[in-house]
């Protein structure tokens, strides 16, 4: 039987399956994005200044800009930490995940609305996918597709990794749940529209935190735990209440596991590679993702047009390489501080009593807006690095 032949097939059209298939097409390779519309995930949807700038996103999809956040601990101290001079980017991943997918339709990607299905080889070395079309009937047979190779960017729970990579390289997930609401007036119950509050207690979230994100118009209010059968749903209605956005209209409510560390492995050898949440590349202890699933999906879709261009496999294996070399050591970083600081609330507290420092401040933004380790201020790191001690040896013998 005939079917539809594309250089690549990238599954799943979040930021890091658009990214890489507007690219894909941007370089001339005929690429087809299936999606299956009308998911969304749980995000706070945060993006730093050199996304906005990597990926020429337009200042029009922000609906909001956060100049400050606030750390609150589980005695309730609140912690501020003001941006500066920039500010925080906040996107709704209901129109923003759209745009990213138009604009990979604009530079000549074929969108296709379906449900991923199966994944098999051909013997001609090429791959086959079988999908469901949205509106198809029940009982009906799927439809194929086939491409030299495929892009797995279908989430954490990606159905192209469980079929095409090792199922000892999936990674830990941390159960994702928000809200989003229609915003309260500005000042109503101490509510900043300029302001990402994040909440380091206990008992709305045993090993992560608890967020609440202005959006414009709406707002996201979440929480996040690795702890199997916590109640996310009870621990947002809590928050909510504690906050006065009980109060609020509920808009939507969203649900999805969040990947804990990088997989160990993102391609098959031969022509399946997999980015974004199914790569693993949300970063612990922030939790933040869309950034580095669109630079997963960059480098996946440079890797991939190579293997194209040469036929040599092992093209693949270069995004994970590249992507490690870049921001391994700053996942690792992070990795160890969820590991330590969000393991009871007396820890929890010193990471906020730690947040107040000055230096630590303008580090972490550095470091957030900029997505590097910043080398600039060799006496603040020493600065830090005493005060962190002391704190650690605090949690340790108390």
């Amino acid at each position: 039987m005939s079917m539809e032949q594309f250089d690549a097939i990238v599954v799943g059209g979040g930021p890091s399956g658009a990214t890489a298939a507007d690219d894909l097409a941007r370089a001339g390779r005929r690429v087809a994005l299936l999606d299956r519309a009308g998911r969304i995930k749980p995000c706070g949807g945060a993006v730093p200044p050199r996304l906005l700038k990597d990926f020429d996103i337009p200042l029009s999809l922000l609906v909001a800009r956060a100049t400050s956040a606030r750390m609150i601990a589980p005695s309730g101290n609140a912690v501020s930490m003001p941006v500066g001079k920039g500010f925080v980017g906040l996107v709704d991943r209901d129109s923003f995940d759209e745009w990213l997918r138009d604009r990979a339709e604009s530079s000549g990607a074929t969108r296709i609305d379906g449900t991923f299905e199966g994944l098999e080889s051909a013997q001609d070395g090429s791959s086959i996918i079988s999908y469901r079309p949205k509106g198809a009937a029940r009982g009906s047979a799927p439809e194929k597709l086939r491409a030299r190779a495929v892009i797995g960017a279908d989430g954490a729970n990606s159905a192209v990794a469980r079929t095409a990579l090792p199922k000892s390289s999936a990674p830990p997930f941390v159960a994702a749940y928000h809200e989003v609401i229609e915003s309260p007036p500005e000042g109503f119950a101490g509510f900043d529209g300029g302001r990402c509050d994040v909440f380091y207690q206990g008992h709305l979230s045993p090993d992560f935190y608890a967020w609440v994100f202005p959006h414009g118009e709406h707002s996201s209010i979440g929480v996040g735990s690795a702890k199997k059968g916590f109640p996310l749903r009870e621990a947002v209605a809590h928050l909510r209440a504690e906050t006065g956005l009980d109060q609020c209209r509920t808009v939507r409510v969203e649900g999805a596991p969040i990947p804990l560390k990088p997989r160990k492995r993102w391609d098959d050898g031969r022509n399946v590679i997999v980015a974004g949440d199914a790569a693993g590349v949300v970063a612990p202890a922030s939790g933040e993702g869309i950034y580095y699933a669109m630079t997963c999906g960059r480098m996946a879709a440079e890797a991939t047009d190579r293997f194209l261009a040469t036929g040599n496999a092992r093209a693949l294996g270069d995004a994970r390489k590249r992507f490690m070399k870049e921001h391994g050591r700053v996942f690792w970083i992070l990795g160890m501080m969820q590991y330590f600081w969000y393991a009871s609330d007396k820890r929890r507290e010193r990471f906020v009593k730690i947040c107040e420092d000055p230096d630590v401040q303008y580090l972490t933004w550095e470091a957030y807006m900029h997505k590097k380790l910043v080398r600039a201020r060799p006496a603040a790191h020493a600065r830090i690095f005493m005060k962190d001690m002391g704190h650690l040896i605090g949690s340790l013998t108390r």
